[in-house]
Parts: C-alpha cells; structure tokens; sequence
C-alpha cells in the first residue's frame, strides 16, 4: 500500500520538477527586449482608452454559464442517444430513457429556476432594499 502512494509521490515530484525546470529554462534562455510598447494594455490591437480596471457587466457572465451548461447537456445526450437503439435491441431502453430524462428534467428546473431569478432578463429590474450587482443596497 505504501508502494502506492510513494508512486503517486514519485509522479507529483516528477510533475513538479519539470513545470520548474521549464519556466527556469525558459527564463534564462528566452530573449529580453522590454520597450514601452510591450508593457501597455493589449486590447484587440486597438490603442487602450482609459484605466483597464471597470466594472464589466456579469449580465455577460451569466448568459455565458447558461449556454455552457446547456452545451454540456448536449454533449453529455448524444452519446446516449447514438446508443440507445443498440439498448433498447438488449432489453436496456428503459434505462436509457430514464437515464436522459432524468438529467433534462435536473436541467430544465435548472432552467426554470433562473427564469424564475430573472436571470435571463437583460435589464433587470432591483426595488428597494434588495442588494444590486454590487453588493449594496439602493
């Protein structure tokens, strides 16, 4: 049992070792050249206006999560689906079916629970001392 874990050991400090070796070496030999240019704020190529830290909407953030989970769900479907004719030839549908329906049901109240929030609204509406985005009150 011992042998185990000195080989889970052995791996992480073999890990370890290289992930330092290379930024070590790359350091040493990679070419320095500083210049004003290089150290403004890259964006899109596009000369920086203003300060680089503003408050960015997490209204983005939150469409960007709900198409991830919901693009998970398709990924995580089909393998099932392109299956399941081969199940249902073994006497296995059932399990198939149960299987994806539970996950989209999971998902769907999911789904109506942030439609619910108001989540998917884009201009959301706060009243009177519920916290905003921020963290205060209005």
């Amino acid at each position: 049992m011992l042998f185990d874990f000195a080989t889970v050991l052995a791996f992480v400090v073999a890990a370890v070792g290289f992930a330092a070796i290379t930024l070590l070496m790359g350091s040493i030999l990679r070419p320095r050249f500083p210049n004003a240019e290089k150290e403004t704020i890259y964006e899109c190529g596009e000369r920086p206006h203003g300060a680089a830290w503003f408050n960015f909407n997490p209204r983005f953030y939150i469409v960007a999560l709900v198409f991830v989970i919901f693009e998970v769900e398709v990924a995580l479907t089909i393998p099932v689906a392109l299956v399941f004719r081969n199940w249902v030839f073994r006497s296995q549908g059932m399990v198939a079916f149960w299987e994806i329906f539970a996950f989209v049901l999971i998902l769907f109240t999911g789904l109506i629970w942030i439609w619910v929030r108001k989540d998917l609204d884009w201009v959301k509406r706060f009243t009177a001392g519920k916290a905003d985005v921020a963290g205060g009150t209005r």
